[in-house]
């Protein structure tokens, strides 16, 4: 499977780099919102989002590749990780399944910046289990009412929309699962946070409370007890778009290698003239453009209808070569690289938990497994 990127794509693919690395450099704390709206006029927001919404129309390789550029030319994955989680755990499933009514509501504000989204489905006692969610929903004569909580909502603390999964039938499993747009100045509605952590640490995360919170039958997404296929679909987006921008990531890393192997002298010669950092480096570039081919493929087959397979494979195979990519980088620097900010360190802290969301590394190879027939 090849490939071949048209000059259009090319072009985007730079002048996203180019975009984004004069951007001013991230400040200490979280991301802020005049950041998030310095993305907007790129389309990144909104890349998968049809253009009647004001999205770019892209299918998920076109998707893919401008986030990877995202990626590569900007030195925070924090923010990265924030726009690609806003647009495809959040926008693509309503894009693929709000009504007519929410789509016009929301999409043209999660596109233009104006609106940061935020998933939530994560509970404290039900990560990878989505039958095991206890926030219900139950139904009223105009909708429903929703309560429970929710952690670990990525962009929480500043998200002005959020989808939220909640069990409307706890008897029917998975099947008793659906899938809401919940506004944040909706009644009942409580966002706490950031939650204090070390890894992604400029993409804020927080509670989300929902107490006694109507959401009229329209912010549905799908048919009730849809749900859980709802989240899955949006795990094949995120297991293959939103992971283009971890090779971003490892490009920069290795290119940054291969500078400082040129230039940094041990015994009388630069170091990349060693054969145990040469080799060192060399896995590196194996393991990024070996990942990066999964990707597309993942991303292609996202495009025609059938994922699952390849999107696990990709999600887990980026994901670890992300950090053992960073952890490598640490190992050409050395002591430079532990120095407190360094590239490499950021580079470390931001690959670490890929893989363990979009689905852990462990739950990848269940479905595979399971794909195979085991």
């Amino acid at each position: 499977m090849s490939f071949d990127w048209t000059a259009e794509q090319r072009a985007r693919y730079q002048n996203i780099i180019a975009a984004v690395r004069a951007l001013p450099a991230p400040a200490d704390g979280h991301f802020t919102r005049e950041e998030w709206r310095q993305c907007a006029p790129l389309g990144l927001p909104g890349l998968s989002v049809p253009t009647e919404y004001g999205g770019g129309g892209l299918d998920a390789v076109g998707a893919a590749h401008a986030m990877e550029a995202f990626g590569r030319g900007y030195p925070d994955m924090g923010l990265v990780f924030g726009v690609a989680a806003h647009l495809f755990a959040c926008a693509m499933p309503i894009t693929e399944h709000g009504t007519a009514e929410i789509r016009e509501r929301v999409l043209p504000r999660l596109c233009d910046g104006t609106w940061i989204a935020g998933n939530a489905i994560t509970e404290d006692e039900a990560g990878s289990d989505v039958t095991a969610l206890t926030t219900k929903a139950v139904r009223t004569p105009d909708g429903y009412r929703l309560s429970g909580e929710k952690s670990f909502v990525s962009n929480g603390p500043l998200a002005d929309v959020f989808v939220v999964y909640a069990t409307t039938d706890p008897d029917l499993g998975f099947l008793g699962v659906s899938a809401f747009v919940v506004e944040r100045d909706a009644p009942g509605v409580t966002v706490e946070g950031p939650l204090p952590k070390i890894v992604l640490a400029r993409c804020p995360a927080g509670r989300l409370r929902l107490a006694d919170t109507p959401v009229p039958e329209s912010a549905r997404l799908g048919a009730e007890g849809r749900g859980a296929a709802i989240f899955q679909s949006s795990m094949h987006w995120e297991r293959t778009c939103l992971f283009a921008g971890y090779l971003g990531l490892m490009d920069r890393v290795v290119q940054r290698c291969v500078a400082y192997a040129r230039e940094r002298r041990q015994f009388g010669a630069p170091i990349g003239s060693f054969q145990a950092v040469r080799h060192r480096i060399a896995d590196m570039k194996l393991r990024l453009e070996g990942a990066r081919s999964l990707l597309y493929r993942a991303c292609a087959a996202r495009d025609a209808g059938d994922a699952v397979l390849l999107a696990a494979l990709a999600k887990a195979a980026v994901s670890e070569a992300a950090v053992h990519t960073a952890t490598d980088a640490l190992q050409v620097f050395g002591a430079a690289a532990y120095l407190g900010g360094s590239p490499e360190e950021k580079a470390l802290l931001d690959a670490l938990p890929s893989t363990v969301f979009s689905g852990t590394s462990e739950m990848q190879r269940e479905i595979i497994g399971k794909e195979l027939g085991l």
